[in-house]
């Protein structure tokens, strides 16, 4: 019975040693796949256009908040909002150069005006106006849309169209809500406005960084 007992605890070591080794070889780690990290450069282009865009949205509401209760900080808070565009379009120039950084900013810039002269029209109750402008609005958007797909191949013309064209709705929401006095609804808009501004700073600096990615 000892003889029996004896071998059994020598068994049961043996298959204790074993077991480990078993277990390690039967059960490999799965791979882990991670996204490589962005490097310092690529880091800095991404948090200087999603800053950017944000100011956008900002300033925007701002100049609609000034328009529409005729506040004596119109025309100030309307230059702001212009530098703004002047610095989106600075921000192109060390990859597209000057030229297209100044077309960016003008047309820009032409956005901005069209939507203060939207806001008047429907300030004024002018359904003419309003459609003229609205019109001029959209047609900006798809300018920018065909002047940006036409400098990367990353930046497709009919998804940045949808892009700004989703922009220029959440802008007109906030304006007619502010109209209405619906503050929630304003508030809303600006939210989601805001939201969709960092989409597009996205996807303009991911773009720029797939086209030049010697320089990230």
């Amino acid at each position: 019975m000892k003889k029996l007992t004896k071998k059994f605890t020598v068994l049961l070591m043996s298959i204790a040693l074993i077991l480990p080794a078993i277990s390690v070889k039967a059960a490999p780690p799965p791979p882990v796949h991670q996204k490589p990290a962005l490097s310092e450069s690529a880091y800095q282009l991404k948090f200087n256009f999603r800053r950017l865009w944000i100011e956008q949205a900002i300033w925007t509401r701002s100049y609609i908040v000034s328009a529409e209760a005729n506040l004596p900080d119109q025309k100030i808070v309307l230059a702001r909002l212009l530098k703004n565009q002047d610095e989106i379009g600075n921000a192109i120039k060390p990859f597209y150069g000057n030229a297209a950084g100044n077309k960016l900013a003008h047309l820009l810039r032409e956005h901005i005006l069209l939507a203060g002269q939207v806001v008047e029209a429907a300030k004024a109750n002018n359904q003419a106006q309003l459609q003229k402008y609205n019109k001029a609005w959209y047609k900006n958007a798809d300018d920018i849309a065909i002047f940006l797909s036409s400098a990367n191949p990353n930046w497709n013309k009919n998804a940045l169209k949808q892009l700004l064209h989703a922009h220029l709705k959440m802008v007109t929401d906030s304006a007619v809500s502010r109209l209405k006095k619906d503050w929630n609804g304003d508030i809303r808009a600006f939210d989601e406005g805001e939201i969709h501004l960092i989409k597009i700073a996205d996807v303009l600096s991911d773009g720029i960084i797939k086209q030049f990615p010697q320089k990230f």
